[in-house]
Order: C-alpha cells, then structure tokens, then sequence
C-alpha cells in the first residue's frame, strides 16, 4: 500500500511549500513616508513645529540674508535686495572686530570648558557621596544656572569692579588696571563666571550618569589595592564618558552663544573689544549699525565653527 509520504520519496522531492514565508506586498508611497505607526507624527508634529517655527526658518533666512544685499525696510515696500554672492562673508572675515572676536571667543572655549568639565565632575562625585544635606547642596549649586542673568551680573560687577570685594581684599595685589576693564583678565572673567554659573546644570548630568557606573567595579578597584583617587581615574572617568561628551558639547554651544555677559559686565565687549564675541558683534552689525546681511554672515560661520567642534569633542571623547 503506498502512502503519502512514500509516493513524496519515490518523486521529485518535496519542498515544503507550506513553510515559505509568504510574500510581503510592497509598500504604499503614504507607509514609506509615514512609518508602520502614522499616528506616532501627530505626537511628535507639535515639537517639529517648533523646531521649525524657532530654529529651521530663523536658519533659512539667515543663510538667505547672507547671501543678498540685504537691508531693513518699511513693512510691505517693495526693495531690491541683489544677489552678491560670497561678498558678505568676505566683508565679514576682513572686519578686525570680526576676527578679534572669533579669536576671543576661542580663548574662552580653551578656559571655560574644561574649567566647566572639572569642576562639574568633582563637584558630582562629592556630592554624590554627601549623606547629610545632600537636597541642600544639590540646589545650592543649581540656584545659579536659574537666576536671572542680570541679577547675578549685579553681583559680579560688586566683586570685579575697580573698588569691588576682591580688590580691596587682595589691597596692593589687586591688578591695575581693574579686573573687567584689564585687556588681559577681562576675558578670563568672564569665563570663570560663565562657568560658575553654567556649573549647576552640568553638575546634574554627572549625577545622573554616577548612578548608571556600577558599584562592583568600585569593590573590584578596592580589592585590587586602588584607592579614591586611582578608582577615580580608572572607574569614575571612564564610566561617565558619554555624559563627559555631552558636557563639552553644551559647554562649547553655550559659550560659542556669549552675549549677555560681555554686554553687561565689561559695557559691550570692552575694552577696545577684548571681550567681544561674535554674536555681540552680530547684533552691533545688525541691529546698532543696520548691516544684517554682514550679521547673518557672522551667524552662518559660527554656526558651521560650533558644528565643526563639536564633531571633533564627540570624536574624540567617544571613541574606544
């Protein structure tokens, strides 16, 4: 009697059609551009309107101004704004004041970051192992980075001014010319208070990358003879890398951005421009001497100087 499966064997071999996946159809042009969860755009589409609203058009129209002969009319007149090329970033990289001011705001990465990087760091992991009052620290450092940047300037100009605190306690030490009107310290300044008041935030981040380093690689260290600081140099600042990485991007895009700073503390970017920074200068172009396609020329290279950094911090920080 010959059964099924003998009749399988004794022909061509079977090939088990019933397993083969079946064929998939091809995607519609709407799931293409959609996604397999449409419904996951209308979440996201208020953010992405305010990332257009606040960022993508402002962006646009300043690489577009750059590119015109651009100038500021009365609502709805009817002007000629030419095409003029690459002239308004080579007008832009001719003006003094324009270099000086790149080259200053490059001073004051090399200061500030990672005077912001160590600090933050050692502030996080003496306060992560703080047990009493730890809430009280914890806010007294933030307490800084969510005042007002005009009140907390108030204070610095009674410590940094000719006759500030720090002078007359320093007494015949205390630099002549005064701190903030000194071509040499004025800069250092203000990056050290940029610093102090950024640090609260930055302080948060470590934080919250110590809780994510594994306390078995602490009792490893101890085990094999490290003490704090070794387990520190070969546990805690590797362990915390990405958030390291992170603090030197904000910390680069924060003070690539200098404005209220310089414009208060040292009277606009005093003296004789030695702590002026380019968006400083972009708004005296723009907005004091009426030249905003020169300012939107300043804009668009630091945008791409900020990207370029940050690229090569990420690099560097990120790679094994």
């Amino acid at each position: 009697m010959t059964t099924t499966a003998d009749a399988g064997r004794g022909g061509a071999p079977a090939r088990g059609h019933d397993h083969d996946p079946a064929p998939q159809a091809p995607r519609s042009l709407v799931s293409r551009l959609l996604g397999r969860q449409p419904l996951g755009i209308l979440f996201a589409l208020p953010y992405a309107v305010y990332l257009a609203a606040i960022f993508a058009y402002p962006l646009g129209l300043a690489v577009y101004i750059s590119f015109h002969d651009y100038f500021f009319a009365a609502p709805r007149a009817r002007v000629s704004r030419p095409f003029v090329g690459l002239q308004n970033y080579a007008d832009a990289i001719a003006d003094p004041d324009v270099r000086q001011a790149f080259r200053n705001v490059l001073v004051f990465l090399v200061i500030n970051v990672p005077i912001t990087v160590v600090l933050a760091l050692l502030l996080a992991v003496a306060l992560n192992t703080v047990v009493r009052a730890r809430t009280f620290f914890r806010v007294a450092y933030y307490v800084p980075y969510v005042t007002a940047s005009v009140a907390v300037v108030a204070v610095w100009l009674f410590l940094f001014s000719g006759d500030g605190l720090v002078s007359r306690l320093l007494g015949p030490l205390a630099p002549d010319p005064p701190w903030l009107v000194n071509e040499s310290l004025a800069l250092p300044v203000i990056a050290v208070f940029v610093a102090w008041k950024q640090l609260g935030f930055f302080i948060l981040l470590y934080l919250a990358a110590l809780q994510n380093v594994p306390k078995e690689l602490y009792e490893s260290a101890s085990v094999d003879g490290a003490g704090r600081w070794r387990s520190f140099l070969a546990v805690t600042v590797p362990g915390v890398r990405p958030a390291t990485a992170l603090v030197v991007i904000l910390a680069t895009i924060t003070g690539a951005n200098l404005f209220t700073e310089p414009y208060l503390l040292t009277n606009g970017g005093g003296p004789d421009g030695a702590s002026s920074s380019p968006v400083l200068v972009m708004y005296q172009k723009g907005i004091e001497q009426g030249n905003p396609d020169i300012a939107s020329a300043i804009g668009v290279i630091l945008v791409i100087l900020v990207l370029v950094i940050s690229l090569i911090n990420r690099r560097l920080l990120e790679r094994d």
